[in-house]
């Protein structure tokens, strides 16, 4: 079913994204709060950035987006990260239309303090361990607890829930719709590990994919733009026969629509393999992963390995060799993956962004 064409130049809708990326969190917040961006923008609204200038951050890469950025110092407390994007907000000509929030260490007290500066506030969370002040709250991850954010978020706040609001750039609607007819066997494999990986699991994937001895089966790489490991890793794929190495690549989704298995983490990235239709392994890296991994191992969604530093070479070893042998699990898989995600999260949670600009009239 269509959704309806939406136009905000009209409005003139002035949005202030307020999100950080860094080589411990990673760069997915940033992500996808570009992929709503972009499509806002797109309608005829106009977004800004507040980013903290962290070391792995992502604020040059938005600046080549096209947009404004207010950089935070690095080291920035929360007091004073708050009263500096309070600044930044007051000397705005109007206040702004949406605040957008997409940040672990913002809750209630931050938000409700904005309430003066800001029109509509809505927060991007996925681990719903605080409160909320907020006008909608999406929350893209897969979970049996569709009341989960009851009592965390004001009663009248919109609930945007499950990963049919996933975030997802416009290439993997568009890869989705084209995507090659598989023939049952798997010639590629792809290790993506986000963002950052300050961990180095991508190193381990390789290792154990090094361990399987199968030459004839390519290897696809990506580094991300944050990963501390970059060069290391580029010596590492060069030594490995019918491997390629990509780094902080925007090609994300023909790279998985050419995969066959991937390895990964279980954070945003999911819902991408998920839209394409990539069977995966994935690893817990960060506590907001767990809940992921394990609802759609349940679901027959992923196979899950636990927590990366419980994970040995050999295991992702042997998860490989069992997937490579079970063609019918890949394609259960793939299927009941691209139930889950169909690529028009951007669309669904922009049409209700709009509804409620035009309630407010």
């Amino acid at each position: 079913m269509s959704l309806p064409i939406v136009d905000l130049s009209n409005r003139q809708m002035n949005i202030f994204i307020r999100t950080d990326a860094s080589a411990s969190i990673g760069t997915g917040h940033v992500i996808r709060c570009l992929t709503l961006a972009d499509e806002l923008r797109r309608k005829g609204a106009e977004a800004s950035f507040i980013c903290r200038k962290e070391t792995g951050n992502l604020i040059g890469f938005i600046e080549e987006k096209g947009y404004r950025v207010y950089p935070l110092p690095a080291d920035i407390d929360f007091v004073a990260g708050m009263d500096m994007t309070q600044r930044i907000l007051k000397e705005q000509q109007k206040p702004a239309d949406w605040l957008i929030v997409d940040h672990y260490e913002i809750d209630v007290s931050w938000e409700y303090s904005f309430r003066k500066f800001a029109n509509k506030i809505m927060v991007i969370d996925d681990i719903a361990n605080r409160k909320h002040d907020c006008d909608i709250l999406l929350d893209q991850n897969y979970s049996g607890n569709r009341k989960r954010y009851n009592g965390l978020v004001p009663e009248n706040c919109i609930q945007l829930l499950g990963p049919e609001y996933a975030l997802l750039r416009p290439q993997f609607r568009e890869a989705r719709e084209n995507l090659r007819e598989r023939n049952g066997g798997v010639e590629k494999i792809l290790v993506f590990m986000g963002g950052a990986d300050p961990t180095n699991e991508t190193g381990k994937a390789l290792k154990a994919l090094n361990l399987l001895n199968r030459d004839d089966i390519a290897v696809a790489v990506v580094i991300g733009a944050s990963n501390p490991f970059k060069n290391e890793l580029e010596i590492l794929t060069k030594r490995m026969p019918n491997t390629a190495c990509y780094f902080n690549v925007d090609n994300m989704a023909e790279l998985m629509a050419n995969a066959d298995i991937s390895i990964g983490a279980s954070g945003s990235s999911t819902w991408e393999r998920c839209c394409i239709g990539l069977p995966s392994i994935v690893m817990i890296l960060a506590d907001n992963q767990k809940e992921i991994a394990e609802e759609l191992e349940r679901e027959d969604v992923v196979v899950n390995l636990g927590w990366h530093e419980d994970v040995k070479e050999r295991n992702i070893r042997n998860a490989v060799e069992n997937l490579l042998t079970d063609s019918d699990k890949r394609k259960k898989m793939r299927s009941k993956g691209k139930a889950l995600v169909d690529g028009r999260g951007v669309e669904r949670t922009i049409e209700r962004i709009c509804a409620t600009v035009e309630e407010d009239k």
